[in-house]
């Protein structure tokens, strides 16, 4: 045994004092969010621990006697003793050094793992920690041929032990009472902690003590080493991850899709209400097009995310995301990011935004700020509007070509992201990615009703610190690009009175009159500051072949990537557009530069279909990014970088066709 441990002075329990405040600590995937769940359900928030930009949930439990309890749930670790930013926060907070310390800890133990999970609960014991051990999977446990005496267990610990199912509720109600009966003491004993290999020999003999299995766990063992040697064989494992991933974002994008068109007409129904119900004028304006379509641009991100992190969950909770890592860190380690980047940078495809909060789960910082600067080059959803049009600019009636086009964009941008990462390595955020040293969990069933509040809590999470800022920029680029007023072109005025003539078919004179408010649509583009801007800046993007009307599309498309689209829609035929049609592409096809040559030729269309791919070009992703590093410092470097890697590949590009004759 441990001598620190041996020696603790154990106060009877009649002399505890009362619990307000708890913490909930644990191996990974020992079950301790789900526990966290089932203590507070719906009564938890999601916020940073104090000073960090690490996440913590807090929430509130009822004990005996109609007492409420504070809920923490640190951060997953394996040892306290170890320098991992999730061991020196849980420690600090253990100690009072982040915020108050608590009355007392639950240590989440997993019953399958007994001896692995007990080194933890040591060390706390050595810091005299009031605690309770909360025997997690008990059930699994039983299944498993493995049998341990808790009452055995807790006069060894002299703490108590409750065994339960957190994720069915057993034994919450006993949990709840022991902890009226923990021991007296706190942290800051100053007792020196042994040595790593003592407690761990002291935990491997207090498992063999109070635990025993049968012929039927060895059965188990052998179905899952099986199991495991295909998972995480180096081509079996990435053949198994592609199929997995694959179902997953195809399940991502096939069920998002309701709930955003029912959104998205939602707020259009909103908008219109709000025209009728408004007088004519600049307030209306604000608030149908500023306020309501911002709110729209915002919420319209949530089904995916709120799906993702629910997807995700329950795959982290069948225990398979980690198999997934392992198998995943042999190719990302070779660009400098660890295995656990690969649910970001795949959760990217999607959404950046859902991608860059996903980077939570990387342990260490550097790995951590390298996935969050690179992930954005992974091709979104977002970007998809823009590819179709400019893929069927570049290969009109050439749907092959088109196709191929279409890929490249993707790898393009995935190559983008790991040389990005080599080169961070070597130079801003020096160094290499961590091993990944993690202990393959127990499969099992993944619980669903943790699973929809850890959706629930993202969503929720995203809407408060990204949300607000995403409104008021959507407020910002509606103004730039409403205002100034300016007056309709006399052209416009003499269509429309040519319309007006009596002897005029119907048909004729509606073409006249969308031709008007095309031209005035356009000129009112043009004269705003948006349009101002965009003449301004022109000549720095006619080295990539932009003219004034591209240059307007490159700016307002920072507020989102689809919104490209919709503005040379209205540049080109009057009208805002979100989906890419044939007569919309024809129009845009057909667009004009003052000196009326086309807008689109092929060396531009290629130009800009490669700046899109590598621009940052999503100011809510940037105010995540500033949030997720805790300041504007990455945000800065991730604009710059990318904007000026998509400039100069576009400029490479445009000028190697121009000179091989591509006009």
């Amino acid at each position: 045994m441990v001598p620190a441990v041996e020696t603790l002075d154990r106060a009877p329990s009649s002399s505890a004092a009362p619990v307000r405040r708890i913490a909930l600590i644990g191996n990974p995937n020992t079950g301790k969010t789900t526990l966290f769940n089932a203590l507070c359900g719906v009564r938890a928030k999601t916020s940073n621990f104090p000073g960090t930009t690490t996440a913590m949930r807090t929430g509130h439990a009822e004990a005996p006697g109609h007492v409420t309890l504070d809920v923490l749930d640190l951060p997953g670790v394996y040892d306290l003793e170890i320098d991992a930013p999730e061991s020196r926060i849980a420690a600090a907070l253990l100690e009072g050094a982040r915020g108050p310390a608590p009355d007392a800890v639950v240590v989440i133990v997993d019953a399958c793992n007994l001896a692995r999970n007990l080194v933890l609960v040591g060390q706390l014991l050595v810091r005299r920690v009031r605690m309770v051990v909360a025997l997690n999977m008990v059930d699994l446990a039983e299944r498993r041929g493995l049998s341990i005496d808790a009452p055995a267990l807790e006069a060894r610990l002299g703490v108590p032990v409750v065994p339960m199912v957190a994720r069915t509720g057993r034994g919450l109600p006993a949990l709840r009472e022991a902890l009226e009966r923990v021991h007296p003491g706190g942290p800051g004993s100053g007792a020196e902690a042994p040595a790593a290999a003592a407690v761990s020999r002291w935990a491997d003999e207090a498992a063999a003590v109070v635990s025993s299995e049968t012929a039927s766990a060895h059965a188990h063992d052998r179905f899952t080493e099986r199991l495991d040697g295909v998972l995480t064989h180096p081509v079996f494992g990435l053949a198994a991850f592609i199929a997995i991933m694959g179902t997953l974002f195809w399940i991502l994008f096939a069920l998002a899709t309701v709930p955003m068109d029912l959104i998205e007409a939602t707020f259009a129904e909103m908008g219109t209400l709000v025209e009728r119900l408004l007088p004519e004028g600049p307030v209306r304006d604000l608030v149908a097009q500023g306020i309501v379509g911002g709110i729209a641009g915002t919420v319209v991100f949530l089904p995916q995310i709120c799906l993702l992190f629910f997807l995700i969950t329950l795959l982290e909770d069948t225990g398979y995301l980690a198999r997934a890592a392992f198998v995943m860190d042999r190719w990302l380690s070779r660009f400098g990011l660890p295995g656990h980047a690969f649910v970001p940078l795949l959760t990217a495809h999607a959404c950046a935004l859902p991608g860059i909060m996903s980077t939570r789960l990387i342990p260490d910082l550097r790995d951590r700020l390298t996935t969050i600067l690179v992930a954005p080059f992974m091709s979104c959803s977002a970007r998809l509007p823009v590819y179709v049009l400019l893929t069927t600019l570049l290969f009109a009636d050439r749907p092959g070509l088109a196709g191929l086009a279409f890929a490249g964009c993707y790898l393009l941008g995935a190559l983008a992201a790991l040389f990005t990462a080599k080169l961070f390595g070597s130079t801003i955020l020096k160094g290499r990615a961590k091993p990944m040293i993690l202990e393959l969990p127990s499969y099992k069933t993944p619980s669903l009703r943790n699973a929809l509040l850890t959706a629930r809590d993202q969503g929720l999470s995203f809407l408060s610190t990204a949300g607000t800022v995403i409104v008021a920029i959507c407020i910002v680029m509606w103004w730039l690009s409403a205002y100034p007023k300016v007056d309709a072109p006399p052209e416009a005025a003499r269509l429309r009175a040519a319309a007006e003539a009596p002897a005029l078919p119907n048909d004729q004179a509606a073409a006249l009159l969308a031709e008007a408010d095309a031209l005035e649509v356009k000129t009112a583009q043009a004269g705003s500051f948006a349009g101002r801007i965009g003449h301004t800046l022109a000549p720095a993007f006619e080295p990539l072949g932009f003219d004034w009307q591209l240059t307007v599309g490159v700016l307002t498309s920072f507020l989102a990537r689809e919104v490209f689209v919709s503005t040379m829609s209205v540049l080109a035929a009057g009208q805002a557009a979100t989906d890419v049609d044939e007569g919309v592409v024809a129009k845009i096809r057909a667009m004009t530069r003052d000196d009326g040559r086309p807008v689109f030729t092929p060396a531009t269309a290629a130009s800009a279909l490669v700046f899109f791919v590598l621009a940052m070009q999503c100011l809510p992703t940037l105010t995540v990014t500033r949030k997720e590093t805790g300041g504007l410092k990455y945000a800065a470097l991730q604009l710059g970088y990318m904007s000026g890697l998509a400039y100069a590949a576009a400029f490479v590009l445009y000028q190697s066709l121009r000179a091989a004759g591509v006009a």
